[in-house]
């Protein structure tokens, strides 16, 4: 394992400079776009599909949960449809997420279907107090009950010792002294350091040893130092997770899951941050500190997740796919398929 010391001395001399601007946050021209600009947003509708086949025979009983997205802030969700072959329910779980649970006894070995759609909204998220005119006072928002869990260790995340110690150097070379320093120094220094690179193995995973060490990987690896960092050093950081969607409007299949985060500071509230995207973009980096684009639909928050009603297996690292057991045992053999169209919001009833 190699320190992050290690790592900047190895990081181009651009990406060093980027870590010395980390007190400073957006410049006059970005300042007046986010105060002038309204929040875009996006209407569509959605459709994921769950399919578990090759049930053994004899097996006395088969569970499916999947994750079903919520109303928040951030999204407005309508027309929840559910078409199943067998009764199921949708129960909210850790940290508000809902989730849809089926039971099925002496399942078929035929195929077991599930299908979900739903119309959204998706608003651009923004954080004002990032251009704040000064003793301007923070807008009030509802308080999240899971604070101290957002300052705890995740099972890929453990926030010992050398953790911290990775933290407090990029802090320490940024000259940050506020938490929002602080956030943006290490926002700053994974999009520099990290690359986007989703080749061999061991990325994925969302495990900080492995995203410090290969300094490659997707989203959950991105967003494992980030949180990490953040949370070593006292600021709450939050993970979550949904579907992307691509910035030209239609329809079309989704491959694969998005992940994002947010960080709280007394002064600003939640920040919304996406460090893949901004190293995936680089024109946008100034953009994803501080916001969230509409090309996205978030389904739940939190990982090394509990199932409710609860699973037999180990905790769940994140849950954005669907989760089957047959006979208390995990069980893979589920397809699944994810598709959107664009709408309009009158279209989909929706403000």
């Amino acid at each position: 394992m190699q320190t992050s010391s290690w790592f900047l001395r190895q990081a181009p001399r651009w990406a060093m400079a980027s870590l010395c601007l980390a007190g400073s946050l957006l410049g006059p021209t970005a300042q007046a776009q986010r105060q002038t600009t309204p929040p875009a947003t996006r209407a569509f509708t959605f459709e994921y599909t769950a399919t578990v086949h090759d049930v053994p025979a004899g097996a006395k009983e088969a569970n499916l949960w999947l994750p079903v997205p919520h109303s928040d802030k951030s999204q407005d969700i309508k027309d929840l449809k559910i078409t199943s072959p067998y009764p199921y329910e949708v129960v909210k779980g850790e940290y508000g997420n809902q989730i849809l649970h089926l039971k099925v006894d002496n399942p078929p070995q035929a195929p077991i279907a599930v299908t979900m759609r739903f119309a959204a909204v998706r608003r651009e998220h923004k954080n004002p107090m990032l251009t704040a005119k000064k003793n301007q006072k923070l807008a009030s928002e509802e308080q999240d009950p899971n604070m101290q869990r957002w300052l705890a260790a995740d099972r890929l995340v453990p926030l010992d010792a050398k953790v911290k110690q990775w933290a407090t150097e990029v802090v320490t070379k940024a000259n940050a002294k506020t938490d929002l320093e602080k956030a943006q120094a290490i926002y700053n220094h994974v999009v520099s350091t990290v690359k986007y690179d989703k080749t061999g193995q061991g990325w994925g995973r969302g495990d900080i040893y492995y995203a410090c060490d290969a300094r490659r990987g997707n989203c959950t690896d991105f967003h494992a130092i980030f949180i990490g960092y953040c949370r070593s050093l006292g600021i709450p950081a939050r993970f979550s997770i949904g579907f992307p969607l691509p910035p030209e409007r239609g329809a079309g299949e989704i491959k694969g899951y998005h992940c994002w985060a947010e960080f709280y500071t007394k002064e600003t509230g939640w920040v919304p941050i996406d460090a893949s995207e901004a190293a995936k973009n680089p024109d946008k980096r100034t953009y994803f500190f501080g916001a969230h684009d509409e090309n996205r639909v978030e389904f739940t928050r939190g990982r090394d997740l509990v199932l409710t009603p609860a699973q037999k297996g180990e905790p769940l690292n994140y849950f954005i796919y669907p989760y089957a057991e047959v006979d208390g045992q995990p069980f893979t053999n589920v397809d699944k398929k994810f598709t959107y169209k664009d709408a309009d919001k009158q279209a989909v009833g929706l403000r």
